[in-house]
């Protein structure tokens, strides 16, 4: 398979919350989004796709082109090809190649239907169709890649890489490990698609990060919205582990140290520094946060999960705050001097 183009995406994510982390978070009820109707479906271009492979190449690309079209490029030359390769050569490669028929076969029998899927995307959306209503709703695509990316935005499409949700136990994980390290692969399972889904769509579509905020301080709270914003869209049910990619450990990690980690970049002057080369290691994803913890047992993106609990402090300090102010609102040092964030 030629599997080159990575598309941008982050992957944040899972497990129970601690009762003070529940409550605080609950800001205040759901609304009520019973008038507001949106029917949300998945596009198969997976399974019309691989329908193909009895039927003639030439007729086949035809056909999904003008069906998915801006999709249907993106897939063929940035996901799977590249402008090297025409079309009928891309789908006949993939045809061909039987570790594409197999992954094809383990997709299928993972996802039959995506009716269950389609009912809490449409549910979610509703959500933010009622803070947002305004917002556009995608088409929703699912498709296979062979890994290259999961939740892919382009013009008027927003995908669902099945083959990367199969859950972690598939084989298919095991076996490319050295290129997608198995403390992201764990999180690869369908009770992840949701939160995935609206995490993009909310970094790409509705509140992409300003080029201006380069302080560690703007970047925690800016990643901390967009956990917060997700608490507000997703079912309660959906825990915190599942928004930010961490295993329950993980989470109990940083609910006992949270005073602590907070005092090291106090001490370290980190808050208000704009080196990348220096923050960034408290913003990206890895098995850990080196310098933080014994044994490496420390959670990964610490600077995240901290933005998180000081906008959740915020809006529990400041319950006059709307949704939509919180997301508008781009100085993070009135969010953090609101927060009253003291950790003990």
């Amino acid at each position: 398979m030629i599997y080159n183009v990575k598309f941008g995406q982050s992957y944040l994510f899972f497990l129970l919350c601690g009762l003070l982390m529940f409550v605080s978070c609950k800001h205040d009820s759901k609304p009520d989004i019973s008038n507001i109707h949106l029917d949300v479906k998945i596009l198969r271009f997976d399974k019309e796709l691989y329908a193909g492979k009895s039927k003639d190449i030439n007729q086949t690309a035809s056909i999904l082109k003008k069906k998915y079209t801006n999709f249907y490029d993106d897939y063929i030359h940035r996901m799977v090809g590249n402008f090297e390769y025409t079309e009928q050569e891309v789908m006949e490669t993939l045809y061909k190649d039987q570790a594409y028929t197999d992954l094809t076969y383990e997709v299928d029998s993972v996802f039959k239907t995506l009716g269950s899927v389609e009912s809490e995307l449409d549910l979610a959306f509703r959500y933010i169709r009622h803070y947002y209503p305004k917002a556009k709703i995608p088409n929703f695509i699912s498709f296979v890649s062979g890994f290259a990316v999961q939740t892919p935005v382009g013009d008027n499409y927003m995908g669902i890489g099945l083959d990367m949700f199969l859950g972690d136990e598939s084989k298919f994980y095991k076996a490319i490990v050295q290129s997608v390290p198995a403390y992201l692969s764990r999180r690869f399972s369908p009770e992840y698609i949701i939160p995935r889904v609206t995490e993009t769509y909310a970094r790409e579509e509705l509140f992409p990060e300003l080029d201006e905020d380069r302080t560690l301080i703007s970047k925690m709270i800016h990643n901390g919205k967009i956990l917060y914003f997700m608490d507000r869209i997703l079912e309660e049910s959906v825990p915190d582990s599942v928004k930010i990619g961490y295993t329950g450990n993980q989470v109990e990690w940083c609910k006992t140290f949270e005073s602590d980690i907070w005092a090291f970049y106090l001490q370290n002057n980190l808050l208000f520094e704009t080196d990348y080369q220096k923050i960034q290691v408290y913003l990206s994803e890895g098995p850990f946060t080196p310098g933080l913890g014994e044994k490496n047992e420390s959670a990964p993106k610490l600077g995240i999960w901290t933005g998180w609990q000081i906008v959740r402090k915020y809006m529990t300090e400041n319950k006059d705050v709307t949704l939509q102010q919180l997301m508008a609102e781009q100085d993070a040092q009135k969010i953090l001097n609101g927060s009253k964030y003291k950790p003990k």
